[in-house]
């Protein structure tokens, strides 16, 4: 027999031992399996604290009536991406950001000034040419919960997705509650439409599509349940083939033979007696005597 054919056999004969030791110890390792796969679940369910994404779209592109230049502008755009999203991610916009979060208000009405009334005075006849006018405050939006947000931690955040050959990039941000998050990635986005046309020459900046609520980005229960019964199927055959292999109880003649070098003189097969059969002396000595006679 060559040394790859006995190869060969050595493998069929490690494969069948193994198939014969799952098959024999198939209920603990589904055990296994089912008992790390639930502690996966309820780790990951109710341990693990949740993270919320929420996702908005800006757009960045200079306004021109020129035809040739609108399209160079283009290009020279879609080749600055790149750059904004390392301006989006600057401390700048961060602790505008951080700033903004803390009192999240939007100016909708400037507040108007007193002005007090005019008059016409024409020959001694005094006429009312303006009314006066009372001062107005400032009216303000809020647009959501006030979040005290550093700017480093903006920083670990938010992350900006740039697409290839596309002015359009998408700016996430994870928080602990799906509102937290809409109002991270909204406050950013609205920090850097607000200044990157002071820092860059761009005058047109666009939220495509303000942040909804976030949704679930972390765990991923499926996954970390799968990775747990997967795990129970491993461990639980790692333990199986380490007690098999411990085991030093001789299973087959070559390893008398091959391994230890003993001569074969023969084999003792296993006889089973019937359970109501009991052997003792009386009934050896009346077979022999019942041979005598004959």
């Amino acid at each position: 027999m060559s040394a790859e054919q006995q190869n060969n056999e050595e493998v069929t004969i490690d494969l069948r031992r193994l198939f014969i030791l799952i098959k024999k110890h198939i209920i603990s390792i589904l055990i296994w399996m089912i008992g790390l796969g639930l502690i996966a679940y309820g780790v990951s369910e109710y341990v693990l604290v949740p993270k919320y994404t929420a996702s908005t779209q800006l757009l960045v592109n200079r306004k021109t009536t020129d035809a040739n230049q609108a399209y160079y502008n283009q290009q020279a755009d879609i080749n600055a991406v790149t750059t904004y999203k390392d301006i989006i991610t600057s401390n700048v916009i961060l602790k505008g950001a951080s700033k903004y979060l803390a009192n999240p208000v939007t100016l909708v009405k400037k507040a108007t000034p007193a002005k007090k009334a005019v008059y016409k005075t024409n020959d001694g006849t005094r006429t009312l040419v303006k009314k006066a006018v009372k001062a107005k405050p400032a009216v303000y939006k809020r647009e959501s919960k006030s979040y005290s947000v550093s700017a480093n931690e903006l920083a670990s955040a938010v992350s900006v997705t740039t697409m290839t050959s596309s002015q359009v990039f998408t700016l996430s941000a994870t928080a602990e509650t799906p509102a937290k998050a809409q109002a991270i990635a909204n406050a950013v986005a609205k920090e850097f439409k607000e200044q990157i046309p002071k820092i860059m020459d761009v005058n047109n900046v666009t939220i495509v599509a303000e942040a909804a609520k976030g949704t679930k980005s972390y765990p991923n229960v499926k996954m970390i349940t799968m990775v747990g019964v997967l795990a129970g199927l491993v461990i639980s055959l790692l333990i199986i083939i380490i007690k098999d292999l411990s085991d030093t109880t001789v299973r087959e003649d070559s390893f008398m033979t091959n391994e230890l070098g003993l001569t074969n003189l023969g084999e003792i097969a296993h006889i089973t007696m019937p359970k109501d059969w009991t052997f003792t002396a009386k009934t050896a000595e009346k077979r022999g005597s019942s041979r005598r006679r004959v």
